[in-house]
């Protein structure tokens, strides 16, 4: 069976998105096209690929199972194409990264403006999220996280930071009421922002000193998302509504004006820094290639 390969891209693009718009919005064509793309290939499988409706796309047992087999042959074609890129004076295309909110706040600022200016030829597209994700079958490239985080049978390359510390703060104000915690066994009796996966696992705030380790499950009025509802745990913790724990360098500006006062700070703890991972089995897209040496000649 003959089946016209814009077709396929066409069906991935709108099972990925979960709609003809947001599938348009990826491709960069239309979302009438998709439907007719679609349409033309489930009648030419005989099979129905997507679950419609008024809200949402989603692809049927049928479609779900040409999915998993078709998107990462159209990845390894799309690589495989671009390796071309390697022999132009300029590498060109789009590069995908599927990145950790705290590398999307702390690491990526320095990084992706020189290296857009370095390489005009090449698009950048980040998406910031906690969840684990599959990042092949997400349609990234590559992906940043932290070494406990990082998929299996990756290269790691590491970027930013090499050594990061979490921080413990809270208002002057706050600290000036309720009193300066001297052991981090003291947070038990104050107001603790928390923090929560999207997988609904609350991790512990972890101390060391001096080979002490001390893990404690702190209260508090407030429990946030991990990702993008942080910035509000910060802003509790400056208007005195409790404590907060976090990056160090998330924390810094507030230091450096005031606004937070550091507390534990002999206690902070040391961690490596993060890692942007890749498919070893594959070829290296140009974009990626060019930013992977990128950050190799910029640490």
């Amino acid at each position: 069976m003959k089946v016209d390969l814009n077709d396929l891209q066409a069906f991935v693009a709108v099972a990925r998105a979960g709609g003809f718009r947001d599938g348009a919005r990826a491709s960069g064509g239309s979302a009438s096209a998709l439907s007719e793309a679609v349409r033309r290939l489930e009648a030419q499988l005989g099979v129905r690929l997507l679950h419609r409706t008024t809200r949402s796309v989603a692809p049927t047992e049928a479609g779900a199972s040409l999915l998993a087999r078709l998107a990462p042959a159209l990845n390894e074609m799309g690589a495989a194409l671009d390796a071309v890129n390697g022999f132009r004076d300029r590498p060109a295309g789009t590069l995908r990264l599927n990145v950790s909110v705290s590398a999307s706040r702390l690491v990526l600022p320095a990084l992706v403006p020189p290296f857009l200016a370095a390489y005009p030829d090449i698009r950048l597209e980040v998406v910031a999220e906690e969840s684990f994700v599959d990042m092949l079958e997400a349609g990234c490239d590559a992906g940043i996280r932290y070494e406990e985080r990082l998929e299996q049978d990756m290269i790691a390359v590491p970027i930013g930071p090499r050594i990061q510390r979490f921080a413990a703060a809270a208002a002057p104000a706050y600290l000036d009421r309720n009193g300066r915690p001297q052991h981090p066994r003291d947070l038990i009796g104050h107001a603790c922002l928390r923090g929560r996966f999207p997988s609904g696992s609350m991790p512990p705030w972890e101390f060391e000193r001096d080979g002490e380790s001390v893990r404690i499950d702190p209260a508090g009025p407030l429990i946030v998302r991990i990702g993008g509802a942080v910035d509000l745990a910060v802003d509790a913790a400056v208007a005195g509504t409790g404590i907060v724990y976090l990056f160090e360098d998330w924390l810094r500006p507030y230091f450096d004006s005031g606004a937070l006062e550091p507390i534990l700070e002999p206690w902070w703890q040391r961690f490596s820094g993060p890692f942007l991972y890749y498919p070893g089995r594959r070829l290296v897209p140009a974009p990626l290639k060019a930013f992977i040496d990128f950050i190799k000649t910029s640490g």
